[in-house]
Parts: structure tokens; sequence; C-alpha cells
């Protein structure tokens, strides 16, 4: 797949403070790529230096196979983005906030009934964003990102607040997006979404990646030396990935008293915990 998103030694200090330290990552056209990292590491940041919100101090960044700096107003067009600075204007409707948006992007609209609906907010079109609670203005600001059914999609945490029949909503909506070839730039606290969602995660620490790999693939590279087998007896035998293991379990299976076998990987939020030392 062709790189659609690039940082090459990318470096940003804040105040004399360094916040992104020759940061490097690609993400490829298509992919849903996850960005995580410890609160304060520079997730948000990331996302403002590749729309252009910020700029950086040196390295480079590429969007759509070119230099940021030479991005034109059409490539923009081509994006949509939830972020902490995403707003919903507070005296008009869901539906009208949403008709907004779709004018300044210069489409029609006409897919915002369908939006609405799939993200259980059609009975509440009317209701002004003052009145919403914070998991329906979420929903709406997810909505605002799609009308114009972006190419390249950056979400910094947008699950967060729903309830978790909204939240899989989002999920579907994301697997059905990324299978029409949109690509997301997805920054979450929640490490199960990450699994869940993510083709490849970065995981950020101290303005650089620790690593930068599918789930499954970190997950295998943090596993313990450990097999564990469930005997029908109840007792639990603990052996190694080795020779001696080996021989140890061909002879629970042999005995025919095995019921279960398992070796030991982590989940991402160990993998997260090891690299970083922090918590989200």
């Amino acid at each position: 797949m062709s790189t659609l998103l690039s940082t090459e030694d990318v470096c940003l200090s804040f105040k004399g403070k360094r916040v992104l330290d020759h940061l490097s990552f690609s993400v490829a056209r298509g992919e849903c790529f996850g960005f995580l990292g410890p609160s304060g590491a520079g997730k948000t940041t990331t996302i403002k230096l590749l729309t252009r919100q910020l700029t950086k101090d040196s390295g480079r960044i590429s969007l759509f196979g070119r230099p940021i700096e030479h991005a034109t107003n059409a490539d923009y067009e081509r994006i949509g983005i939830l972020s902490d600075t995403s707003a919903l204007y507070e005296r008009m409707s869901i539906e009208d906030n949403l008709r907004f948006y779709a004018k300044i992007r210069g489409v029609t609209g006409n897919n915002i009934p369908t939006l609405l609906e799939r993200m259980g907010l059609a009975n509440d079109r009317k209701t002004l964003v003052k009145n919403c609670s914070k998991g329906m203005r979420q929903r709406a600001a997810l909505l605002a990102a799609l009308v114009h059914g972006p190419e390249l999609l950056f979400l910094d945490e947008p699950t967060s607040g729903l309830d978790p029949a909204a939240r899989a909503e989002v999920h579907k909506m994301l697997r059905e997006l990324k299978g029409a070839g949109v690509t997301v730039f997805l920054t979450t606290h929640d490490m199960a979404e990450a699994e869940e969602l993510c083709d490849r995660v970065g995981i950020l620490n101290e303005g650089s990646l620790a690593a930068c790999d599918a789930p499954d693939a970190l997950r295998l590279r943090f596993a313990r030396n450990e097999v564990i087998v469930r005997l029908a007896d109840g007792r639990i035998l603990r052996t190694t990935k080795d020779e001696s293991g080996a021989k140890e379990v061909a002879q629970a299976l042999a005995s025919g008293a095995c019921l279960s076998i398992h070796s030991v990987e982590p989940d991402l939020e160990e993998v997260f915990l090891e690299l970083t030392g922090r918590e989200f």
C-alpha cells in the first residue's frame, strides 16, 4: 500500500521544552493507525502538526505524497478531523450544525439523515447543542467530521464519553469506513479499542516512538517464556517454551488429562505500560 502520511525526524518545542523528539512514522493508504501514549505525551500536538494547526521546528512531514508545506486547500478538503478543538455551535441544532458544515465543505448534505440514524441521533436532530449531553455532542462532532466523505480521518479520542452501545456503533462505522478505503489516524486511551480497530499502533513516549507494529506483533514481542496447561484434576502446570517444556506438554496430552494449553502473551495495555512506565 502507498504511504498517505509520514513524519521523519520531526521536532517541536514549547517554551524550551522538547515535546516531539525526532518523531518518525508512516501511515499507509486505507490503514487504521493507532497513535497511543500517556496523557501529555504529544498525541494531540502531533495531530495539530499533521493538520497544519501548528508548525514543526525541524524534520519533514508528508501529506498525500507531497511536503506538508505544499499542501493545498483541496488537500485539506480530503481530511476530516475530530479533536479537542472541534466546535459545534451551541445555539444551533445538531442537524443545523451538520448542514452548516456540509455547506462549508461544499457538499449537499444528502447523507445527513443516514449519518444521524447511524449514530442514534435521528430523534434528537432538532435538539440545540447547548442542551445535549457530552455523549451526544461527541457523536455529533464525529458526524461533522464525516459529512463530506473524507479520505483521511483524524480522530482524537472519538469514543470519549460514549456509552457502550454508542461506542460499538462508532467502532462499526470506523470498520466500514476503513473497508471503503478511508485512512484513519486514531488516538485513544482505550487499549482494547486500539487492539480491536487498528492495523498498527505507534506508542509515543517522551516525544518519540517507543514501538510501532501490529498489536498482535507487539504482544508477541513482549510474550513471557511460559506455557500454562490446565489438567483435568484441577492442577495447573506452568512450563517453559523450550524442549523440556514441550516434553511436559506432550506428556499431559498423551495422558488425556489436558483440558487446555495457553501461551502467555500480554495485552496491549501491559505492553504500553512496559514501554512507557506510565499510566494513560
